[in-house]
C-alpha cells in the first residue's frame, strides 16, 4: 500500500490544481482550483484552444465576465474527472465587499447552470475576510455552498462555523513560511516537523473546536509544504493537495496511520467562542501571522487575477 491510498481510508483526498489533465492519475474526490493555479494552467500550450473557445463565445462581454467564463470552463472540466465538487474562487479584489462578492457568486452558479452541473457539486471560494464570512452566510443561506480560503487563524475559523460554510480552508504551509521566516538561523526543520508544525497544529486545533462543539463545518487542510504535513493531518475531514505532493504520496510504500481523531476531541475542555465585528477584527489583528499571510494571500490571488486578465486580453 502506497502512502496516498492510505491517506485515503482516513481522509477524502482532493486535488489543488487547474491543470485538469493532471487530475484523473491521482483519483480525487474532488478539486481546487484558485486565481494563481489558474494562470499557471492557462499559459500552457495545451490550454491555448480552451482559452480561445471562451473569448469566441464572450465577445462583447466584459473582461470580468470572460473570466467567470474562463474559470467555470475550468470548473466544468474538472468536474468531468471528479466524483465530487470542484471549488471556484470569486474575485479577490471583492474580498471587502460583501454585497459584490454575494452577486458575483450568484453569477458565476448561474454559468454553471447553463452548462448543465448541478451546483450542489460547486464550492464558491471566498477570502475569510470579516465581509467575505458575511458574504458565505448570506450564499449559505440561499442554498450557494461556500469554500473560505486564506484561513489562517482560529477566530477565523470560528466566525465561518457560526457563518455555517459548507467547508473552510486553513493553509498549513504558509503558517509554516511564516514562523520558519520569523525563526531565522534559529528554525530547527526537524524538531518542529509532524506534529510540531505551526501549520499542523493550528489545523488541528481547528478541527477539534469544531468536533468538539459539533460545528458541521467542514475542515480541509490545504497550502502544504511536504508530505510530513500531510500525513500529520490524516483523519481530517479533506486535505487538498497538489500534484507534485501527491505524486510523492503515491510513489511511497509506508501506512498512515489516523492522526485526528473527531471522537476524541468530544472530550476536550474547551471554552466556546463568539465572534462579532468588532471581536473578529480585534481578534484577527493581534494574530500578526495571520494578518499579514491574509493580506498577502489577496495581493497575491489580484496580482495573479490581474496577469489573467492581460494574458486573455492580448488573446483576444
Amino acid at each position: 500500500m502506497n502512502q496516498l491510498e492510505a491517506l485515503k481510508r482516513w481522509t477524502t483526498v482532493v486535488v489543488d490544481t487547474g491543470d485538469f489533465q493532471q487530475i484523473a492519475q491521482f483519483q480525487p474526490q474532488d478539486a481546487t482550483t484558485n486565481p494563481s493555479l489558474i494562470l499557471k494552467a492557462v499559459q500552457k500550450s495545451d490550454y491555448a484552444p480552451l482559452l480561445a473557445e471562451v473569448l469566441h463565445q464572450s465577445q462583447g462581454e466584459t473582461l470580468a465576465q470572460q473570466m467567470d467564463r474562463l474559470i467555470v470552463r475550468f470548473g466544468c472540466e474538472i468536474l468531468a474527472l471528479v466524483p465530487g465538487r470542484v471549488s471556484t474562487e470569486v474575485d479577490a479584489r471583492l474580498s471587502f465587499d460583501t454585497q459584490a462578492t454575494v452577486a458575483r457568486a450568484r453569477s458565476i452558479m448561474v454559468l454553471y447552470r447553463a452548462q448543465g452541473v448541478d451546483t450542489s457539486r460547486v464550492l464558491i471560494k471566498i477570502a475569510a475576510t470579516w465581509e467575505g464570512i458575511q458574504a458565505a452566510r448570506q450564499l449559505e443561506a440561499e442554498g450557494i455552498h461556500t469554500n473560505l480560503t486564506l484561513l489562517f487563524a482560529r477566530c477565523q475559523a470560528i466566525a465561518c462555523g457560526e457563518a455555517k460554510v459548507q467547508l473552510i480552508s486553513p493553509f498549513v504551509g504558509r503558517i509554516y513560511d511564516w514562523y520558519k521566516k520569523q525563526a531565522g538561523a534559529s528554525w530547527d526543520e526537524a524538531a518542529m516537523a509532524g506534529d510540531n508544525d505551526p501549520g499542523v497544529q493550528s489545523v488541528r486545533a481547528i478541527f477539534d473546536y469544531y468536533k468538539r462543539f459539533g460545528i458541521a463545518t467542514e475542515v480541509m487542510g490545504a497550502s502544504f509544504r511536504n508530505t510530513g504535513q500531510i500525513t500529520a493531518l490524516a483523519g481530517c475531514d479533506l486535505l487538498t493537495i497538489a500534484p507534485e505532493l501527491l505524486a510523492q504520496l503515491q510513489s511511497t510504500a509506508a501506512d498512515v496511520p489516523c492522526a485526528l481523531n473527531a471522537t476524541a476531541a468530544l472530550q476536550l475542555a474547551l471554552e466556546p467562542v463568539r465572534y462579532d465585528e468588532a471581536a473578529f477584527r480585534l481578534a484577527l489583528n493581534a494574530d500578526a501571522m495571520a494578518t499579514e499571510k491574509l493580506a498577502e494571500g489577496i495581493r497575491a490571488f489580484i496580482a495573479d487575477a490581474l496577469k489573467l486578465e492581460q494574458l486573455m486580453q492580448a488573446a483576444g
